[in-house]
C-alpha cells in the first residue's frame, strides 16, 4: 500500500513533546496546541531554560524525559540539539515533526536513522503556501526555459542569525529541479562582477526590523519579468501548519515525509 493511502489516526487529543519549547516557535506551537486537538505533554529547551512552565508544562532539558508521554514530537530548537533528539525519537519509536533549519550533515543523518523506524518530517518552513510558492516556481523555469534570469531576494528580521534562509534553500532547489541542473549560485554583488553569466541564480539576504519572513523569486526576462512572492504575516503560520504535520504523521508508515505530502503531492 501506498504510505500516503491509509487512513492515519485522526482523534485526539494527540499528545505532543516540544523541543525548542522556550523559544518564539515552541511557544507558538504549545499555544495553538487546543485547536489541533493536541496537548502537551512535554517540553525540552538548554539547561538554562529548565524549570520554567510552558502553557502549564515544567521544561526539561533531557529529550528522553521530555518524550516520554509523546505519540509524537515537534522540534522547533537549534541545530546542535537535534542528533540526541532524533536519537531518542529513534529509541522509542516516535514521530518527529522538525522544522530546525541549517542542520549539520550528523542531524540530517540521525533524522534520516529515525526515519527507518518511524516517521519523519524535515521542513525548512512549515507553511502550506512556501509549499505551493516552490512548486509553482518549478513548473515556472522549467516552462520558461534559458531565457529568463532567475534572483531570489529573502528578508527577514534583523534577529536572524543565518543567511540565505532555509525557504530560500528550498526555493532554490526549486529552480534547479525545473532547470534539470545544478545552476551556480551568486551570492549577492558587490565591485566589477562583469555581465551576468547565463544560468546563474542570484541569492539575496535582507535584513532589518521584525519581517517574519518575505521571499521574492524573480524571473527577468527580455521585456518582461515575473515576481513570484510569499510573505508570512504571523508566525502562527508556521505553528499551525507543524501542528498539522504532526496530526498528519501520526499512523503513518515509517519513512521520511514532506511538507508536500499534506498537499496531496
Amino acid at each position: 500500500m501506498d504510505r500516503l493511502s491509509g487512513r492515519h489516526r485522526v482523534a485526539g487529543p494527540h499528545r505532543i513533546a516540544i523541543a525548542g519549547a522556550t523559544g518564539r516557535m515552541g511557544r507558538a506551537v504549545a499555544r495553538l496546541a487546543p485547536e489541533h486537538h493536541c496537548t502537551i505533554v512535554g517540553a525540552l529547551a538548554a539547561p538554562a531554560d529548565r524549570g520554567q512552565v510552558v502553557e502549564g508544562v515544567t521544561v526539561v532539558s533531557d529529550p528522553t524525559e521530555a518524550i516520554e508521554n509523546a505519540e509524537v514530537v515537534i522540534d522547533f530548537s537549534h541545530p546542535g540539539a537535534v542528533v540526541a533528539l532524533a536519537q531518542a525519537c529513534r529509541a522509542r519509536a516516535i514521530p518527529m515533526v522538525s522544522g530546525t533549519t541549517n542542520l549539520p550533515d550528523d542531524a540530517q543523518r540521525a533524522l534520516e536513522e529515525l526515519a527507518k523506524v518511524a516517521p519523519m518530517m524535515w521542513a525548512p518552513n512549515m507553511s502550506l503556501g512556501v509549499q505551493l510558492l516552490a512548486e509553482i516556481v518549478e513548473q515556472a523555469v522549467r516552462r520558461l526555459g534559458v531565457g529568463f534570469d532567475i534572483e531570489i531576494v529573502e528578508t527577514h528580521h534583523n534577529k536572524k542569525i543565518d543567511a540565505p534562509s532555509g525557504t530560500a534553500k528550498r526555493l532554490i532547489d526549486a529552480v534547479r529541479a525545473g532547470a534539470l541542473s545544478d545552476e551556480p549560485l551568486r551570492h549577492g554583488r558587490v565591485g566589477d562582477v562583469g555581465a551576468r553569466p547565463r544560468g546563474e541564480i542570484g541569492v539575496h539576504a535582507i535584513r532589518g526590523g521584525d519581517v517574519i519572513g518575505d521571499h521574492t523569486v524573480h524571473l527577468l526576462g527580455k521585456g518582461e519579468r515575473i515576481e513570484l512572492t510569499h510573505r508570512a504575516t504571523s508566525r502562527d503560520l508556521f505553528a499551525h501548519g507543524a501542528l498539522r504535520a504532526a496530526s498528519f504523521l501520526l499512523g503513518r508508515a515509517p519513512g521520511r515525509y514532506a511538507i508536500k505530502d499534506l498537499l496531496g503531492g
